[in-house]
């Protein structure tokens, strides 16, 4: 991907604790330890170019770009569109729209933009991954999303 053209995250929440040991509601489960620096390694990775930050309102996804948003002066603005189940073309078009946009969503979502994306015969580097923590860079050009990169979960 060139350097000069605007980017745009795709971020997985980072590593939360177990679905099946928590007996609160879902959307209150937080990141673990692992996830808590997790969160602070992404916000140092993706502060040089992020000009937004959106987020699932579930916890653990608020709680991964928080320390993006409070080292940027931003707020994370929570959008129920980009929770678990949700349909993925919004948030395709929140990445497209303001280019330096991190939006924080779940796996199954970033499944379905990233095989959309690769069903689209847009150049994707680095296989099909959504692993916890693990972002997208997405090149954005011309309106449109013309490459993308997968960035490993930081440790």
């Amino acid at each position: 991907m060139p350097g000069d053209e605007p980017v745009s995250y795709l971020v997985r929440h980072a590593k939360a604790g177990s679905r099946e040991r928590w007996t609160e509601p879902d959307r209150d489960r937080p990141l673990t330890e692992a996830g808590r620096i997790q969160a602070e390694a992404l916000a140092r990775v993706l502060a040089p170019t992020t000009r937004r930050v959106m987020s699932s309102p579930y916890v653990r996804c608020v709680q991964t770009v928080a320390p993006l948003a409070d080292a940027k002066g931003l707020r994370v603005e929570e959008d129920d569109r980009l929770a678990e189940g949700a349909d993925p073309d919004w948030a395709l078009g929140q990445l497209v729209a303001i280019p330096g946009s991190v939006l924080c969503t779940h796996g199954d979502v970033m499944a379905s933009i990233v095989t959309t994306l690769a069903d689209a015969h847009v150049p994707m580097t680095g296989g099909m991954q959504w692993a916890k923590g693990g972002t997208w860079a997405f090149t954005v050009s011309g309106g449109r999303i013309t490459a993308g990169r997968y960035l490993s979960p930081p440790s």
